[in-house]
């Protein structure tokens, strides 16, 4: 998942620090990439997913992700890449 947002007053909360550092990983917990000023970010995180599970099952599991961040926000946009789908296509070897 990716949400793709600005925060929202983030100068009453505080910075992005810590476990929020920003950083170009997809874990469950999530993690934020963003531009300097700190005030545009993409959310990134892996959502574990039941066999029955579709975009809005895993949308909202990754919005809770990023609530447990504490951050005010405002959604930009959300992307959703089910792994199910990606087909890894392998390099043949040469003998």
């Amino acid at each position: 998942m990716t949400i793709r947002g600005t925060f929202d007053g983030l100068s009453d909360t505080g910075p992005v620090t810590g476990a929020d550092a920003f950083q170009a990983a997809f874990t469950e917990a999530g993690t934020f990439t963003g531009d300097r000023s700190h005030s545009a970010f993409t959310f990134r995180c892996q959502v574990p997913a039941a066999p029955d599970d579709g975009e809005q099952e895993a949308t909202q599991r990754a919005i809770a992700a990023l609530d447990a961040h504490g951050h005010p926000y405002r959604i930009l946009r959300v992307a959703v890449t089910d792994m199910r789908d990606v087909r890894i296509r392998r390099k043949r070897q040469q003998r």
